[in-house]
Protein backbone atom coordinates (compact mmCIF):
# COMPACT_ATOMS: atom_id res chain seq x y z
CA UNK A 1 0.00 0.00 0.00
CA UNK A 2 2.81 2.79 0.92
CA UNK A 3 4.85 1.48 -2.42
CA UNK A 4 1.02 2.06 -4.15
CA UNK A 5 0.65 6.10 -2.64
CA UNK A 6 4.50 6.30 -2.94
CA UNK A 7 4.34 5.51 -6.86
CA UNK A 8 1.07 7.90 -7.02
CA UNK A 9 2.87 10.79 -5.16
CA UNK A 10 5.88 10.81 -7.51
CA UNK A 11 3.60 10.65 -10.73
CA UNK A 12 0.98 13.51 -9.76
CA UNK A 13 3.87 15.79 -7.74
CA UNK A 14 7.12 16.01 -9.31
CA UNK A 15 6.49 18.42 -11.26
CA UNK A 16 7.61 21.69 -9.65
CA UNK A 17 4.65 23.58 -11.23
CA UNK A 18 2.35 21.10 -10.33
CA UNK A 19 3.14 21.91 -7.01
CA UNK A 20 3.00 25.79 -7.50
CA UNK A 21 -0.75 25.73 -9.21
CA UNK A 22 -1.62 23.40 -6.23
CA UNK A 23 0.00 26.62 -3.72
CA UNK A 24 -1.77 29.22 -5.63
CA UNK A 25 -5.29 27.50 -5.62
CA UNK A 26 -5.04 26.46 -1.67
CA UNK A 27 -3.93 29.96 -1.13
CA UNK A 28 -6.89 31.22 -2.92
CA UNK A 29 -9.26 29.47 -1.35
CA UNK A 30 -7.99 29.77 2.36
CA UNK A 31 -8.03 33.42 1.71
CA UNK A 32 -11.53 33.50 0.85
CA UNK A 33 -12.83 31.12 3.20
CA UNK A 34 -11.41 32.64 5.91
CA UNK A 35 -11.00 35.90 5.10
CA UNK A 36 -14.45 36.30 2.49
CA UNK A 37 -16.50 38.61 5.08
CA UNK A 38 -13.86 40.86 5.48
CA UNK A 39 -13.15 40.86 2.03
CA UNK A 40 -16.61 40.70 0.68
CA UNK A 41 -16.55 44.59 -0.90
CA UNK A 42 -13.31 44.09 -3.01
CA UNK A 43 -14.56 40.17 -4.29
CA UNK A 44 -17.70 41.93 -5.47
CA UNK A 45 -15.63 44.46 -6.87
CA UNK A 46 -13.66 42.21 -8.69
CA UNK A 47 -16.49 40.75 -9.95
CA UNK A 48 -18.04 43.58 -11.66
CA UNK A 49 -14.64 44.76 -12.90
CA UNK A 50 -14.56 41.65 -14.57
CA UNK A 51 -17.61 41.49 -16.35
CA UNK A 52 -17.16 45.43 -17.17
CA UNK A 53 -13.94 45.07 -18.67
CA UNK A 54 -15.07 43.40 -21.97
CA UNK A 55 -17.32 46.70 -22.58
CA UNK A 56 -14.18 49.06 -21.45
CA UNK A 57 -11.63 47.03 -23.86
CA UNK A 58 -13.97 47.47 -26.94
CA UNK A 59 -13.95 51.11 -26.08
CA UNK A 60 -10.13 51.03 -25.97
CA UNK A 61 -10.42 49.82 -29.94
CA UNK A 62 -11.94 52.82 -30.83
CA UNK A 63 -9.27 54.90 -29.47
CA UNK A 64 -10.91 55.84 -26.29
CA UNK A 65 -7.99 55.53 -23.24
CA UNK A 66 -8.63 53.55 -20.38
CA UNK A 67 -9.47 55.99 -17.31
CA UNK A 68 -12.71 57.83 -19.77
CA UNK A 69 -13.48 53.85 -20.69
CA UNK A 70 -13.81 52.94 -17.32
CA UNK A 71 -15.77 56.58 -15.95
CA UNK A 72 -18.39 55.78 -18.61
CA UNK A 73 -18.64 52.28 -17.85
CA UNK A 74 -19.20 53.14 -13.96
CA UNK A 75 -21.17 56.35 -15.12
CA UNK A 76 -23.75 53.27 -16.79
CA UNK A 77 -23.60 50.83 -13.79
CA UNK A 78 -24.55 53.67 -11.52
CA UNK A 79 -27.66 54.44 -13.40
CA UNK A 80 -29.10 51.54 -14.11
CA UNK A 81 -28.13 49.87 -10.02
CA UNK A 82 -30.14 53.39 -9.47
CA UNK A 83 -32.84 53.03 -11.38
CA UNK A 84 -33.13 49.54 -9.80
CA UNK A 85 -32.83 50.53 -6.26
CA UNK A 86 -35.72 53.04 -6.84
CA UNK A 87 -37.65 51.81 -9.48
CA UNK A 88 -37.88 47.96 -8.91
CA UNK A 89 -36.85 47.24 -5.52
CA UNK A 90 -39.71 49.15 -3.35
CA UNK A 91 -42.36 47.27 -5.03
CA UNK A 92 -40.63 44.10 -4.73
CA UNK A 93 -40.40 44.99 -1.54
CA UNK A 94 -44.30 45.83 -0.49
CA UNK A 95 -44.98 42.33 -2.43
CA UNK A 96 -43.54 40.30 -0.32
CA UNK A 97 -44.58 41.84 2.80
CA UNK A 98 -47.83 41.48 1.33
CA UNK A 99 -47.32 38.25 0.25
CA UNK A 100 -45.93 36.74 3.61
CA UNK A 101 -48.95 38.90 5.17
CA UNK A 102 -51.01 36.39 2.81
CA UNK A 103 -49.61 33.62 3.24
CA UNK A 104 -51.23 31.87 6.24
CA UNK A 105 -54.46 32.49 4.34
CA UNK A 106 -53.13 30.68 1.32
CA UNK A 107 -51.85 27.62 3.53
CA UNK A 108 -55.13 27.81 4.90
CA UNK A 109 -57.02 27.21 2.17
CA UNK A 110 -55.05 24.76 0.37
CA UNK A 111 -55.34 23.01 3.81
CA UNK A 112 -59.07 23.20 3.02
CA UNK A 113 -58.80 21.71 -0.19
CA UNK A 114 -57.14 19.06 0.48
CA UNK A 115 -59.61 17.82 3.63
CA UNK A 116 -62.33 18.08 1.34
CA UNK A 117 -60.54 15.39 -0.78
CA UNK A 118 -59.35 13.23 2.09
CA UNK A 119 -62.92 13.51 3.30
CA UNK A 120 -64.25 12.44 -0.52
CA UNK A 121 -61.42 9.36 -0.49
CA UNK A 122 -60.27 8.40 2.94
CA UNK A 123 -59.01 5.34 1.86
CA UNK A 124 -55.67 7.04 0.52
CA UNK A 125 -54.73 9.23 3.70
CA UNK A 126 -55.77 8.97 7.30
CA UNK A 127 -57.41 11.62 8.36
CA UNK A 128 -55.88 11.73 12.14
CA UNK A 129 -52.42 12.19 10.42
CA UNK A 130 -53.96 14.84 8.24
CA UNK A 131 -54.57 16.92 11.73
CA UNK A 132 -51.25 16.18 13.60
CA UNK A 133 -49.85 18.13 10.06
CA UNK A 134 -52.71 20.97 9.71
CA UNK A 135 -51.99 21.56 13.30
CA UNK A 136 -47.76 21.69 13.16
CA UNK A 137 -47.86 23.59 10.11
CA UNK A 138 -49.85 26.06 11.56
CA UNK A 139 -47.81 26.44 14.44
CA UNK A 140 -44.84 27.27 11.99
CA UNK A 141 -47.22 29.61 10.27
CA UNK A 142 -47.68 31.66 13.68
CA UNK A 143 -47.54 35.16 12.30
CA UNK A 144 -44.85 35.98 14.84
CA UNK A 145 -42.62 33.10 13.23
CA UNK A 146 -42.76 33.87 10.05
CA UNK A 147 -41.86 37.53 11.19
CA UNK A 148 -38.81 35.54 13.13
CA UNK A 149 -38.24 33.89 10.13
CA UNK A 150 -38.25 36.52 8.01
CA UNK A 151 -35.75 38.94 10.33
CA UNK A 152 -33.21 35.58 9.95
CA UNK A 153 -33.51 35.95 6.33
CA UNK A 154 -32.50 39.19 5.74
CA UNK A 155 -29.83 39.47 8.72
CA UNK A 156 -27.48 42.18 9.10
CA UNK A 157 -26.44 42.47 5.28
CA UNK A 158 -29.71 44.94 5.12
CA UNK A 159 -28.15 46.94 7.81
CA UNK A 160 -27.61 50.61 6.87
CA UNK A 161 -23.90 51.04 7.76
CA UNK A 162 -23.11 47.83 5.27
CA UNK A 163 -25.30 49.40 2.62
CA UNK A 164 -23.50 52.08 2.75
CA UNK A 165 -19.90 50.62 2.74
CA UNK A 166 -21.01 48.57 -0.39
CA UNK A 167 -22.36 51.95 -2.15
CA UNK A 168 -19.22 54.04 -1.72
CA UNK A 169 -16.40 51.42 -1.33
CA UNK A 170 -17.61 48.72 -4.55
CA UNK A 171 -17.87 51.65 -7.25
CA UNK A 172 -14.59 52.89 -6.01
CA UNK A 173 -13.29 49.75 -6.33
CA UNK A 174 -14.76 49.21 -9.76
CA UNK A 175 -13.08 52.51 -10.89
CA UNK A 176 -9.32 51.68 -10.23
CA UNK A 177 -9.86 48.00 -11.32
CA UNK A 178 -10.80 49.02 -14.59
CA UNK A 179 -8.60 52.30 -14.83
CA UNK A 180 -5.33 50.58 -13.44
CA UNK A 181 -5.94 47.07 -14.46
CA UNK A 182 -2.45 46.58 -15.95
CA UNK A 183 -0.97 48.07 -13.14
CA UNK A 184 -2.60 45.68 -10.73
CA UNK A 185 -1.79 42.60 -12.76
CA UNK A 186 1.80 43.59 -12.93
CA UNK A 187 2.11 44.28 -9.13
CA UNK A 188 0.53 41.41 -8.03
CA UNK A 189 3.03 39.19 -9.60
CA UNK A 190 5.76 39.46 -7.30
CA UNK A 191 3.18 37.62 -4.72
CA UNK A 192 3.09 34.36 -6.81
CA UNK A 193 6.35 31.91 -7.98
CA UNK A 194 8.06 32.32 -10.91
CA UNK A 195 7.00 28.93 -11.70
CA UNK A 196 3.64 29.42 -12.54
CA UNK A 197 3.43 28.40 -16.53
CA UNK A 198 1.15 25.49 -15.60
CA UNK A 199 -1.51 28.33 -13.37
CA UNK A 200 -1.15 30.36 -16.65
CA UNK A 201 -2.12 28.03 -18.83
CA UNK A 202 -5.57 27.28 -16.79
CA UNK A 203 -6.26 30.70 -16.34
CA UNK A 204 -5.88 31.09 -20.09
CA UNK A 205 -8.19 28.15 -20.58
CA UNK A 206 -10.72 29.12 -17.90
CA UNK A 207 -10.84 33.22 -18.69
CA UNK A 208 -13.01 33.29 -21.63
CA UNK A 209 -15.20 30.14 -20.12
CA UNK A 210 -15.74 32.25 -16.81
CA UNK A 211 -17.05 35.27 -18.86
CA UNK A 212 -19.18 33.74 -20.61
CA UNK A 213 -20.94 31.84 -17.69
CA UNK A 214 -21.54 35.27 -16.13
CA UNK A 215 -22.36 37.37 -19.02
CA UNK A 216 -24.85 34.24 -20.02
CA UNK A 217 -26.35 34.12 -16.59
CA UNK A 218 -26.81 37.26 -16.63
CA UNK A 219 -28.90 37.63 -20.01
CA UNK A 220 -30.51 34.43 -19.06
CA UNK A 221 -31.84 35.75 -15.38
CA UNK A 222 -32.89 39.11 -17.21
CA UNK A 223 -34.44 37.36 -19.66
CA UNK A 224 -36.56 34.70 -17.74
CA UNK A 225 -37.16 37.45 -14.96
CA UNK A 226 -38.67 39.33 -17.72
CA UNK A 227 -40.68 36.95 -19.64
CA UNK A 228 -42.26 35.49 -16.37
CA UNK A 229 -43.33 39.04 -15.19
CA UNK A 230 -44.78 39.95 -18.58
CA UNK A 231 -46.91 36.35 -18.05
CA UNK A 232 -47.63 36.72 -14.36
CA UNK A 233 -48.78 40.21 -15.18
CA UNK A 234 -51.01 39.38 -18.35
CA UNK A 235 -52.71 36.91 -16.33
CA UNK A 236 -53.58 39.27 -13.71
CA UNK A 237 -51.26 36.95 -11.46
CA UNK A 238 -51.04 38.76 -7.45
CA UNK A 239 -47.31 39.47 -6.64
CA UNK A 240 -46.39 39.66 -10.23
CA UNK A 241 -43.27 41.54 -10.11
CA UNK A 242 -41.74 39.67 -6.74
CA UNK A 243 -42.62 36.14 -8.44
CA UNK A 244 -41.10 37.35 -11.86
CA UNK A 245 -37.55 38.18 -10.02
CA UNK A 246 -38.17 35.08 -8.25
CA UNK A 247 -38.06 33.40 -11.13
CA UNK A 248 -35.27 35.16 -12.99
CA UNK A 249 -32.93 34.46 -10.20
CA UNK A 250 -33.84 30.79 -9.67
CA UNK A 251 -31.68 30.23 -12.73
CA UNK A 252 -29.07 30.55 -10.60
CA UNK A 253 -29.57 27.05 -8.65
CA UNK A 254 -29.18 24.89 -11.68
CA UNK A 255 -32.28 22.01 -11.80
CA UNK A 256 -33.48 22.88 -8.21
CA UNK A 257 -34.37 26.73 -8.42
CA UNK A 258 -36.41 26.11 -10.92
CA UNK A 259 -38.25 23.50 -8.67
CA UNK A 260 -38.18 25.28 -5.31
CA UNK A 261 -39.88 28.65 -7.23
CA UNK A 262 -42.69 26.35 -8.39
CA UNK A 263 -44.32 26.04 -5.20
CA UNK A 264 -44.81 29.59 -4.42
CA UNK A 265 -46.40 30.39 -7.88
CA UNK A 266 -48.44 27.30 -7.71
CA UNK A 267 -49.63 28.53 -4.32
CA UNK A 268 -50.55 31.82 -5.17
CA UNK A 269 -51.96 31.48 -8.50
CA UNK A 270 -54.33 28.22 -6.58
CA UNK A 271 -55.33 30.66 -3.45
CA UNK A 272 -56.61 33.37 -6.53
CA UNK A 273 -58.13 31.17 -8.94
CA UNK A 274 -58.60 27.45 -7.64
CA UNK A 275 -58.54 25.14 -10.23
CA UNK A 276 -59.60 27.16 -12.57
CA UNK A 277 -59.13 27.79 -16.55
CA UNK A 278 -57.02 30.36 -15.42
CA UNK A 279 -54.59 28.18 -12.82
CA UNK A 280 -54.26 25.65 -15.51
CA UNK A 281 -53.28 28.29 -18.34
CA UNK A 282 -50.89 30.30 -16.08
CA UNK A 283 -48.69 27.08 -15.18
CA UNK A 284 -48.97 25.94 -18.62
CA UNK A 285 -47.53 29.52 -19.58
CA UNK A 286 -44.73 29.07 -16.89
CA UNK A 287 -44.09 25.34 -18.40
CA UNK A 288 -43.53 26.18 -21.72
CA UNK A 289 -41.01 29.45 -20.18
CA UNK A 290 -39.21 26.78 -18.56
CA UNK A 291 -39.11 24.57 -21.15
CA UNK A 292 -37.88 27.15 -23.26
CA UNK A 293 -35.10 28.34 -20.99
CA UNK A 294 -33.34 24.69 -20.63
CA UNK A 295 -33.87 23.49 -24.26
CA UNK A 296 -33.11 26.68 -26.20
CA UNK A 297 -31.90 29.56 -23.92
CA UNK A 298 -29.46 27.69 -21.69
CA UNK A 299 -27.21 26.09 -24.96
CA UNK A 300 -27.81 29.09 -26.96
CA UNK A 301 -25.79 30.74 -24.10
CA UNK A 302 -23.66 28.39 -22.31
CA UNK A 303 -22.27 25.97 -25.74
CA UNK A 304 -19.09 27.13 -25.46
CA UNK A 305 -19.16 27.54 -20.93
CA UNK A 306 -19.85 24.64 -19.84
CA UNK A 307 -19.81 21.01 -20.59
CA UNK A 308 -20.25 19.28 -16.96
CA UNK A 309 -22.88 16.43 -16.55
CA UNK A 310 -26.01 17.64 -14.08
CA UNK A 311 -24.72 15.56 -11.70
CA UNK A 312 -21.01 17.30 -11.38
CA UNK A 313 -23.25 20.88 -11.64
CA UNK A 314 -25.83 19.52 -8.68
CA UNK A 315 -22.67 18.17 -6.86
CA UNK A 316 -20.60 21.33 -7.34
CA UNK A 317 -23.73 23.59 -6.28
CA UNK A 318 -24.06 21.81 -3.03
CA UNK A 319 -20.63 21.70 -1.88
CA UNK A 320 -19.66 25.40 -3.33
CA UNK A 321 -22.70 26.63 -1.62
CA UNK A 322 -22.66 25.26 1.32
CA UNK A 323 -19.32 26.78 1.52
CA UNK A 324 -19.69 30.07 0.33
CA UNK A 325 -23.33 30.84 0.58
CA UNK A 326 -24.75 32.89 -2.53
CA UNK A 327 -21.56 33.81 -4.00
CA UNK A 328 -20.41 29.99 -4.07
CA UNK A 329 -24.15 28.66 -5.84
CA UNK A 330 -23.70 31.54 -8.25
CA UNK A 331 -20.04 30.52 -9.32
CA UNK A 332 -20.76 26.98 -8.79
CA UNK A 333 -20.45 25.82 -12.39
CA UNK A 334 -17.31 27.98 -12.91
CA UNK A 335 -15.09 26.37 -10.13
CA UNK A 336 -16.55 23.02 -11.11
CA UNK A 337 -15.19 24.01 -14.47
CA UNK A 338 -11.88 25.29 -12.72
CA UNK A 339 -11.40 21.54 -11.31
CA UNK A 340 -12.53 20.21 -14.18
CA UNK A 341 -9.41 22.51 -16.14
CA UNK A 342 -6.95 21.66 -13.28
CA UNK A 343 -7.58 17.86 -13.78
CA UNK A 344 -6.94 18.14 -17.38
CA UNK A 345 -3.50 20.04 -17.79
CA UNK A 346 -2.47 18.45 -14.21
CA UNK A 347 1.12 16.76 -15.27
CA UNK A 348 1.19 12.74 -14.77
CA UNK A 349 4.90 11.50 -15.24
CA UNK A 350 5.51 8.18 -16.37
CA UNK A 351 7.48 6.17 -13.81
CA UNK A 352 9.68 3.85 -16.20
CA UNK A 353 8.71 0.09 -15.09
CA UNK A 354 11.73 -2.34 -14.65
CA UNK A 355 12.45 -4.16 -17.46
CA UNK A 356 11.07 -8.01 -17.96
CA UNK A 357 13.78 -10.62 -17.25
CA UNK A 358 14.22 -12.67 -19.98
CA UNK A 359 13.14 -16.23 -20.03
CA UNK A 360 15.36 -18.92 -19.53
Amino acid sequence: MLTFFSRWYQERFSDPQAITLMAILVGLALVIYFAGGLLAPLLVALVLAFLLEWPVAQMLKLGINRTTGASLMLVLFLGVVVLLTFGLIPSIWRQGVSLMTDLPSMIDKGLQTLQALINQYPQFINPEQLNVMVAELKKLLDTQHVIDIAKQLIGYSASLLVLMVYAILVPLLVFFFLKDKDQLINGSKRFFPTNRQLARKVWFEMHQQIFNYIRGKVIEIVIVGIASYVLFAVMGLSYAALLGVLTGLSVLIPYVGATLVTLPITLVAFFQWGFSAEFGYLMLGYGIIQALDGNLLVPILFSDAVDLHPVIIIAAVLVFGGLWGVWGVFFAIPLASLVKAVINVWPKTEIEQPLPLPES
